[in-house]
């Protein structure tokens, strides 16, 4: 008799099968979650506030200003340009009433209501300088006010910090924070908030260097000339017949007699020694003879390096880049040669303490003060602001430290939405997380500006991208002539980069 299967013992579980259940339940888990947190990311790529800022647009042969929100603050209405001292602050200048025959206009001054700002002054001026290479900026915390035809100064906010009592209120140029104030046809000095350094005494007035700090070449009636330190004490009588715009050891190139001398506030070294100075660093003095530049020490006359280089110029610790037969290298005081004269231009990046040595092909070298060369390639910026060097190498963007370490982009542009990205010879955006935000469909692009806009190019066209990596501006301009390419929203930055505006 045949029996069959017996299902009254209690059931066994199969481990194996259960644990087998469980994890393919978590696996499925994991990958949901993970495709939400990638939509998540790709969708919300880590929305942030950028700054805002306002820029002058350009815009049908018309002028106005715009914020970086994409925001018309001031309708393209203008028939001249509007001038905006400090991108930060809503205080736009307009000029109206252009008479240009008689060289003459009218100033009004908006905010970001179009509502008019100090209308107690006939006219308002931003005041703007540039240094020798033709670099613009405006003093933007001050401006030049006109009223009953006599000139002062306000700060933004409207505050007086100079009485309208001048002929005429002008920048130094090259030199930020000081300004040159005329009285009764004489000169003399301000600085930036108003308090008078030198009184209007002087036929003529200009800085000694770059640095307002240094102090100041003053003219009198006599025609002799002198300095006038900061702290308005007097460094030198005015007894000499010319003195040049160098300073260094508490020392001054001055001409008396005609002869050539360097002096301090008691002694005079190497008179009728040369036929040019250039540079005095602490006892070291860089002087030409028979066209050539050397070094030579002021106390003792030693000539330290011989009068054999096209040009010498201190870095630090008695080193020197020096040029000979179109060729740059760098050596020290004791004619050590520290790198070879291999370079088509070498320069010491001061604020970052580091060396940029470029050869012929375009190409650099990144080099410590210890002339170790950290990295080679196309220095595309120097960003003293957030500290930073991006190089393009093997057509890759690479970042460095100001300690020439390399960084990855999340690290050096920490506060970035969107990180440029290379794949297969074109470029896309991630995010922090390393995350795909903008497929990799384009043949060139910018990292993000401090607005939040990054620029891409597609098929030699140029267009514009949110920080979110949403398209703004489908690529549309050729930018050829554009020396730096920038957008806010759909505008971009016009080919004068010093005038600083944008337009479509």
């Amino acid at each position: 008799m045949s029996r069959g299967k017996r299902y009254d013992a209690e059931p066994k579980l199969n481990i194996k099968k259960v644990i087998a259940v469980i994890i393919a339940i978590l696996v499925i888990i994991m990958f949901v979650v993970g495709i939400k947190e990638l939509l998540s990311d790709k969708k919300n790529t880590k929305e942030k506030i950028f700054p805002i800022g306002y820029y002058t647009i350009y815009e049908n042969g018309k002028w106005g200003v715009i914020d970086t929100n994409q925001n018309i603050i001031v309708e393209p209405t203008y028939e001249n340009m509007i001038v905006i001292p400090n991108n930060t602050k809503p205080i736009f200048i307009c000029t109206i009433n252009s008479n240009y025959e008689t060289n003459t206009f009218e100033t009004k001054v908006l905010d970001n209501k179009n509502e008019e700002l100090y209308t107690n002054y006939d006219k308002v001026e931003a005041i703007y300088n540039n240094d020798k290479s033709n670099n613009l900026w405006y003093e933007n915390n001050i401006l030049k006010v006109q009223k009953d035809g006599k000139y002062g100064l306000i700060n933004l906010e409207g505050k007086e910090l100079l009485a309208c009592s001048y002929e005429e209120i002008r920048p130094i140029e090259g030199t930020k924070n000081v300004l040159i104030t005329v009285k009764e046809g004489k000169q003399g000095i301000v600085n930036n908030l108003g308090n008078i350094i030198i009184n209007n005494e002087y036929t003529q007035i200009t800085s000694l260097t770059n640095k307002c700090e240094d102090g100041f070449i003053v003219k009198a009636e006599n025609g002799k000339y002198g300095v006038i330190n900061y702290d308005t004490k007097v460094a030198l009588e005015n007894k000499y017949d010319e003195i040049k715009n160098i300073y260094g050891n508490n020392s001054y190139v001055v001409k008396e007699a005609d002869k050539w001398k360097i002096v301090d506030k008691e002694n005079s070294y190497l008179e009728n020694e040369f036929e040019d100075i250039k540079e005095i660093n602490l006892n070291n003095v860089v002087a030409k003879k028979n066209g050539k530049y050397g070094i030579v020490l002021m106390a003792t006359k030693e000539v330290k390096v011989d009068y054999t280089y096209d040009d010498l110029q201190f870095i630090f610790t008695d080193t020197y880049i020096a040029k000979k037969d179109n060729k740059y290298g760098i050596i020290t005081i004791n004619n050590e040669e520290k790198l070879p004269f291999n370079y088509s231009n070498i320069k010491y990046i001061e604020e970052a303490d580091f060396i940029t040595a470029q050869k012929e092909d375009s190409q650099s070298e990144l080099i410590d003060r210890t002339f170790n060369v950290k990295a080679q390639g196309i220095v595309s910026e120097i960003n003293t602001e957030k500290n930073y060097i991006r190089l393009r190498a093997s057509e890759n963007y690479k970042y460095y430290n100001f300690k020439l370490e390399e960084k990855e982009s999340t690290e050096i542009l920490s506060a970035n939405t969107l990180f440029l990205s290379k794949k297969d010879g074109k470029y896309g955006y991630i995010n922090n997380k390393g995350i795909v935000i903008v497929d990799y469909i384009y043949d060139d692009a910018t990292e993000q500006n401090k607005y939040g806009y990054v620029s891409v190019k597609k098929d030699g066209k140029w267009g514009a991208l949110d920080q979110t990596g949403k398209v703004i501006l489908e690529p549309k301009y050729t930018l050829e002539n554009n020396l730096v390419i920038d957008f806010i929203g759909s505008y971009h930055l016009a080919e004068d980069i010093n005038a600083n505006y944008y337009t479509k």
